[in-house]
């Protein structure tokens, strides 16, 4: 996969290029993805980039809610599987049902599995084995990929 180097506020953050090959139900050309993201959403959803570490507020929200797709509005997280992982990034112990994809990332650090919205395809963040139980899994995922709504 060929990867660069994105420069935001000082901060050196990798993507890929070109997202990927599959189809979704939700799609919209680079432009309009542009123009109804903004610039971080977009390098995280749609050009797989990484938010610094302790930067996005939804990491210290724990309200009761869900977690929607920035891209699509698709609810994604329940607000009662959020817990603190301690990484800076908002973290989850399960999905909603039917609500991701995922794929083999082998971009950097070895091998990780990427997590990523089944509806528009917008990169959410990865998915670890190191979370608490009932599942043991960790999906640490981008604030700027997520939009909290209060229940």
């Amino acid at each position: 996969m060929n990867r660069r180097l994105l420069m935001l506020s000082g901060l050196a953050m990798f993507a890929a290029s070109p997202l990927r090959a599959e189809s979704f139900e939700v799609t919209l050309t680079d432009a309009e993805w542009r123009a109804k993201l903004g610039d971080l959403p977009y390098r995280v959803l749609r050009e797989e980039a990484t938010e610094r570490a302790g930067t996005s507020p939804l990491d210290k929200i724990y309200d009761k809610g869900t977690y929607h797709c920035a891209g699509c509005d698709l609810a994604v997280f329940a607000s009662d599987t959020k817990y603190d992982s301690g990484t800076g990034w908002p973290s989850f112990w399960q999905p909603l049902p039917n609500a991701i994809g995922t794929k083999e990332d082998r971009s950097l650090f070895g091998t990780r599995t990427e997590v990523h919205c089944r509806r528009c395809g917008g990169h959410f963040g990865h998915v670890f084995d190191d979370g608490p139980q009932p599942t043991g899994k960790r999906y640490c995922m981008n604030g700027a990929a997520l939009v909290f709504k209060a229940a």
